[in-house]
């Protein structure tokens, strides 16, 4: 982990609806601790892309000065979210041979980077964000987290290789220079939301984690501790907003209010009889209001949850992930927060569902420990756990890292 002198982390998350900083600093005993807290209203993106440079610099500017001052601290480098990009998932094998001798750190290095230039092959002008190590193989038996001391002739390795769309990750970056800070690292939405909120249980015996953003809705699959598959659907809770003020001819502001405040996914049996005061575009003062059932705003919100959560379905089952996901979803985001989405998740995926709050760091305040700030949660905690999940650059070679001396210096430790 790369966390400066002072200890310190931070961590940027540049949603569709809101932009989130966290400045965070460990313990000696390694426990995460929020120092420093900024949040914004989010202006210039679009579906997780952004489409203002300008206005994307402003939210980001006042969200990581709120933060600095917080924490006293002056931010240089960040740990940024990508839920843009068009991401997408391939798992890449290979085998290389090692002549019957014990596994030492360069027979994974080696599998490793193949593994990783053959992504970047396939990927076809894509960049790739992750290539994280699924599992091991020795001889042909898979189900080897770490094979290293162990004999063999051959060694496989599974990688999960995440690749996004370069022209979305590029503008990311150039925005957040523009704010004099230094991207330390991408981590792709729904891999930081689970970091955060998921149970080492869970990602052992599998789990679907969604997030429910304002513009996109994106899936992460986790099975044997690692993540083995990520997709995104382009529809978010700013949809439902859109459609809110679209069908009762209100402002996008006071469709949100309503949205929040009475909106639901799941009718129930006084919504007939519970009215609701709806304000019109462009009136004001008395009498601009109109009285409608609640049921009619239920009737607007449900369709467009239940067509989030069937494509979520569809595309899970069209990956082919679909039974390794297990039984259990865990959702994420503003969006999941809407009365009775957990409800509505659990009878259309047929998965037991609940919501995700960061879990195992300290210092959130109330308003920011819940689902809506696990991913920039999950930013600080993938930088605290000293990339766990390993990606390999796949312009630098193993033997060609470092001076010669250090080179030697590796050979000894690796061969004796």
């Amino acid at each position: 982990m790369v966390a400066g002198r002072t200890g310190l982390i931070a961590a940027l998350d540049v949603g569709t609806t809101k932009v989130c900083c966290f400045v965070g600093r460990t313990d000696p005993e390694g426990r995460l601790r929020v120092v420093g807290i900024g949040h914004q209203v989010s202006r210039g993106l679009k579906a997780g892309t952004i489409i203002d440079m300008d206005a994307a610099e402003s939210s980001i500017r006042a969200a990581v000065e709120a933060a600095e001052r917080m924490a006293r601290h002056t931010v240089e480098r960040v740990f940024v979210s990508l839920s843009g990009g068009h991401p997408s998932s391939q798992i890449i094998d290979v085998e290389v041979a090692i002549a019957g001798h014990e596994i030492r750190g360069n027979d994974l290095t080696r599998a490793l980077h193949q593994a990783h230039v053959l992504a970047a092959q396939q990927s076809q002008g894509r960049e790739i964000i992750h290539a994280i190590p699924a599992g091991y193989a020795i001889d042909g038996t898979p189900g080897y987290r770490d094979p290293r001391g162990m004999y063999g002739s051959r060694l496989g390795v599974n990688l999960h290789a995440v690749s996004a769309v370069p022209g979305p990750i590029r503008n990311l970056r150039q925005v957040v220079e523009r704010c004099h800070l230094e991207t330390e690292g991408l981590v792709l939405a729904p891999y930081a939301a689970g970091l955060a909120s998921l149970v080492e249980d869970e990602t052992d015996l599998g789990v679907t984690l969604i997030d429910m953003g304002g513009g996109t809705t994106s899936i992460a699959v986790f099975y044997g501790g690692h993540l083995v598959h990520t997709d995104v659907v382009a529809v978010g809770g700013g949809h439902v907003t859109n459609d809110i003020a679209r069908g009762l001819s209100t402002p996008t502001r006071d469709a949100e209010r309503l949205k929040v405040l009475h909106g639901s996914a799941i009718a129930g049996p006084a919504d007939d009889r519970d009215m609701v005061a709806v304000p019109q575009v462009g009136e004001s003062g008395a009498g601009s209001e109109q009285q409608i059932p609640r049921s009619m705003l239920i009737g607007i919100i449900q369709p467009r949850i239940e067509e989030t959560l069937e494509l979520v379905r569809d595309r899970l089952e069209a990956s082919g992930f679909a039974r390794m996901a297990g039984r259990r979803a865990v959702l994420t985001g503003g969006a999941s927060l809407l009365t009775g989405v957990r409800e509505l998740g659990a009878r259309i995926l047929d998965k037991q569902v609940r919501v995700g709050r960061p879990l195992r760091i300290q210092g959130l305040a109330e308003a920011t420990e819940g689902p809506a700030f696990a991913v920039c949660a999950g930013l600080l905690a993938y930088a605290a756990r000293g990339y766990d999940e390993v990606t390999i650059q796949p312009d630098v070679r193993p033997a060609a890292v470092g001076g010669r001396l250090a080179q030697f210096g590796r050979w000894l430790k690796e061969n004796f």
